[in-house]
């Protein structure tokens, strides 16, 4: 009985200083990005692969000169990448030679890549040139989160969206998380082309985020997927919900779209560097009133997922992260 009690007492012990040393590292690792904004005032350049001249980065907090920006992250994409951004690219093309007044940019953030992602994305600035196409080197791996803030930081357009570079939402989806914002820009603050509307509001200047959800498909998704993804993503969402609320069903579709407005307050504040960047995204919104939409979008799975079951715990440091640097108000939000 003795050796019992001596066992439990030493099991005890030993949670007790497994949760004490979690909590720590919770603390220190918070505690270290509370100060997570030195990013935005790192200089940025982007090079002209043709005359190998500097061109000059922009910031989302300059004023808009493009109508959209395309943020691609890419981690060791040289096989998804071409064919994704070739698609990309042609339906820019033709939607420019339609529309004159259509001006766009596509900006790829390589996060560290180890293949030929580099090159394959240097490629498309030749063929596109620098205006209409750019790379971001981050030099090392930092997460698809650290590599889109990058983007959206430096990226041109009065709407930003972000997409995968694996191709698995096709582009042309993107006109329905921009109508859906014209449409309530237009119902809440009179911009158009209406007699009332007013011409000195740009849709740049309204804070407005559009996600793309794949919330509908989940039915079929559940049928097919193995027992123990479903219970993952079950209890994933119900961890989202406790850290961020309700009201989005898809937080992690990697479609999203933002006015300039959004872009500037959110991704000036996002800390989250890697897959549960959008469960921040979603946290921000609601803080700053941003109405955020979800709009179904085509889907389909494309070979080469970099999610996998280890991303779980990563997942779940990030959101510990979150809840507890918000919650204590040590990571503060800057309007």
């Amino acid at each position: 009985m003795g050796f019992l009690w001596t066992l439990l007492e030493l099991l005890l012990a030993f949670i007790i200083i497994a949760l004490f040393a979690l909590l720590s590292a919770i603390f220190i690792e918070a505690s270290r990005r509370s100060h997570n904004h030195t990013h935005v005032e790192a200089p940025a350049i982007f090079e002209d692969p043709n005359s190998l001249k500097q061109v000059p980065c922009p910031h989302v907090s300059d004023p808009a000169e493009k109508y959209i920006s395309l943020i691609i992250p890419a981690f060791n994409e040289e096989h998804r990448l071409p064919g994704a951004l070739e698609e990309t690219m042609n339906y820019l093309e033709q939607r420019a030679a339609k529309d004159k007044s259509f001006s766009y940019e596509v900006v790829i953030v390589d996060d560290g890549s180890s293949d030929g992602t580099k090159n394959a994305a240097f490629n498309f600035v030749r063929k596109y040139t620098v205006d209409n196409v750019r790379v971001i080197l981050l030099g090392r791996n930092h997460g698809k989160g650290e590599a889109i803030r990058k983007g959206m930081l430096h990226s041109r357009g009065e709407l930003l969206l972000m997409l995968d570079a694996d191709g698995a939402t096709k582009v042309n989806d993107l006109e329905k998380l921009e109508n859906q914002i014209h449409a309530l820009a237009r119902k809440e603050y009179h911009t158009g082309d209406s007699a009332a509307s007013d011409s000195s509001i740009k849709i740049s200047d309204i804070p407005i985020a559009a996600f793309g959800s794949r919330a509908h498909l989940e039915e079929k998704a559940l049928a097919t997927r193995k027992w123990y993804r479903n219970f993952l993503m079950k209890g994933f969402h119900l961890v989202v919900v406790l850290t961020a609320g309700p009201g989005i069903r898809d937080t992690q579709c990697g479609f999203k779209m933002f006015t300039r407005a959004a872009a500037r307050k959110l991704f000036t504040n996002i800390r989250l560097k890697r897959w549960c960047f959008d469960v921040e995204l979603v946290f921000l919104c609601k803080w700053f009133g941003i109405p955020i939409m979800e709009i179904s979008v085509n889907w389909s799975e494309i070979p080469g997922s970099k999610v996998n079951p280890l991303s779980i715990p990563n997942m779940l440091w990030e959101l510990a992260l979150m809840s507890f640097g918000y919650r204590t108000r040590m990571w503060k939000i800057f309007n």
